[in-house]
């Protein structure tokens, strides 16, 4: 009796484990089929959908199908639309060719515009060809303008290039200019390349100043030099000091290093006190703060 039900145990723990696998397996084989399905794979069997999948696939792949139409992609398929989304689709395309045609700017269907639409365009069209002959862009065809938008394209011509000149800035013609454009804009020139050279700027052209200037800007570039070197900055050249500025520099940076040996704040060299100073700041100086 105990034979016969170890046996009868085995057997059922056997089929047990062959049944979860064989389970276990069907599931991982209908996600698979769901998952291809719902790529619209050719590998989909939709005969081993449930009736909630196959619902919910249609839809999808519906949906798809009408994101695709509205983006103008090939792989729409205009049969598969309803008459409402047919009519939200031919209206939605239509105004994007409008705006395309409008802005110059995307393909552009005259053939699908109205004739009041058209009128429109025409007129846009001119405009934009107007705007980019004034601003100097292309394309840009003359030939197109009245008489009264060439005059104003040769003003704005001519202002662009005294812009150019004046901020040297773009293409600048100066046989376009007139004596007292062409006046104006040397003083500018003469004026901004005197404030670098003062300034310590680029480009500065020693070249075009006065021997007046060229001193101006000696002691300006002799002062800016000054400063750094009492600030203790990367820049200065002490080889550029005067004595005077020496001196003031050296008793400077006796004061600082005082102050710093006092206050224990700031690089303190107790080798550099006077025996005067030294008395003023103890035995233990504080230690230096770099």
């Amino acid at each position: 009796m105990r034979v016969i039900t170890r046996i009868a145990f085995s057997f059922l723990v056997t089929f047990l484990g062959s049944t979860q696998g064989l389970l276990v397996a069907q599931v991982s084989d209908h996600e698979d089929n769901l998952s291809d399905c719902q790529n619209e794979l050719k590998s989909c069997n939709r005969a081993n959908l449930t009736d909630a999948e196959s619902h919910d696939i249609a839809i999808n792949i519906h949906q798809r199908n009408l994101a695709n139409c509205r983006s103008g992609e090939k792989s729409c398929d205009r049969d598969q639309l309803t008459a409402l989304e047919t009519s939200a689709l031919d209206v939605a395309l239509h105004q994007a060719n409008l705006s395309n045609c409008l802005d110059g700017i995307g393909p552009c269907d005259h053939l699908a515009l109205s004739s009041r639409e058209s009128r429109a365009i025409v007129l846009a069209e001119h405009q934009q060809n107007i705007s980019r002959c004034k601003d100097g862009r292309q394309p840009c065809d003359t030939s197109r303008l009245s008489k009264q938008e060439k005059s104003d394209l040769a003003i704005a011509d001519h202002q662009r290039n005294v812009s150019n000149c004046t901020d040297r800035i773009g293409p600048c013609d100066n046989s376009m200019l007139t004596p007292a454009e062409a006046k104006e804009i040397a003083t500018a020139a003469r004026a901004l390349n005197l404030s670098n050279c003062l300034e310590g700027g680029s480009p500065c052209d020693q070249s075009g100043l006065s021997s007046a200037e060229a001193r101006a800007m000696m002691s300006a570039g002799h002062q800016r030099n000054s400063s750094a070197c009492m600030e203790g900055k990367e820049s200065c050249d002490y080889s550029l000091l005067t004595a005077h500025e020496v001196i003031a520099l050296k008793a400077r940076e006796q004061r600082r290093n005082l102050r710093a040996c006092r206050t224990g704040y700031g690089y303190c060299d107790p080798s550099r006190l006077t025996r005067k100073e030294t008395p003023s700041i103890g035995a233990e100086p504080p230690p230096a703060v770099r």
